[in-house]
């Protein structure tokens, strides 16, 4: 069971926002792949080469966006292309705002778990009852993700692509990084709760934190996507 990780990032300063002494990009690559994420993409444009240093020695492709008038959906489309098209075998994402850098990896594992016995459900963590973020997307529903309106903002195009037949349930997680953006403190977060039973039905092993782990290893620039890839897709992508 292969499910990817589309971080998505609306401006270069956004994906290097400082999170608790990291760029939020890096973080949170960190952190979905300790939670079992892969392949993992960061849609973010980059024109001077900062966000592809900020990622450097991380296993992440680095997107080009999709034009800006494609709006958040044709982001969303364009991270889940890029995802298929580094492992075909993708049969879900993690969309995944860049601003939402506290979310756990035993968030993710949990998501990625539950996927397993529901393939076709679109996941969202919550927190005290409010859903949030990452949102798991099965790539089967990625067509009725294009066809949705390009002014609908990310919270909106979960209860859009859901509005019809698709089924989408929410996981109590007890992650305050699902539903706190970074625009809350890390120190100021809610307690962790965790899951109150796995989310699976079993139980498993939570990722390990190595997001507040130093980087050793060598240094090596992310995989890049081409940017011509994202103008030759974007014709088949009215949203």
């Amino acid at each position: 069971m292969t499910v990817a990780a589309v971080v998505l990032a609306a401006t270069p300063e956004s994906a290097l926002a400082d999170a608790d002494g990291m760029p939020s990009a890096r973080r949170i690559a960190d952190v979905a792949w300790a939670g079992g994420a892969v392949p993992i993409v960061v849609v973010a444009h980059d024109p001077d080469g900062s966000v592809a240093q900020a990622l450097a020695g991380s296993p992440v492709t680095l997107a080009e966006p999709a034009p800006a008038e494609h709006g958040s959906v044709g982001q969303m489309a364009r991270g889940i292309d890029v995802a298929v098209g580094a492992v075909h075998e993708t049969q879900a994402v993690l969309v995944w705002p860049a601003s939402m850098a506290w979310v756990g990896p035993e968030t993710v594992t949990s998501l990625i778990e539950a996927h397993g016995p529901s393939p076709h459900d679109v996941l969202r963590p919550a927190f005290d009852g409010q859903p949030g973020w990452p949102a798991l997307v099965p790539v089967q529903h990625l067509q009725a993700l294009r066809a949705l309106a390009r002014d609908r903002v990310p919270e909106d195009l979960m209860a859009d692509l859901t509005s019809d037949g698709i089924v989408s349930r929410v996981l109590e997680l007890g992650d305050p990084g699902a539903v706190h953006d970074r625009s809350t403190a890390r120190s100021s977060l809610p307690p962790y709760v965790g899951p109150t039973q796995p989310a699976a039905g079993h139980v498993h092993e939570w990722g390990a934190g190595v997001a507040d782990q130093p980087e050793d290893g060598p240094l090596e620039g992310p995989s890049l996507a081409p940017y011509g890839q994202a103008a030759a897709e974007e014709p088949d992508q009215p949203g």
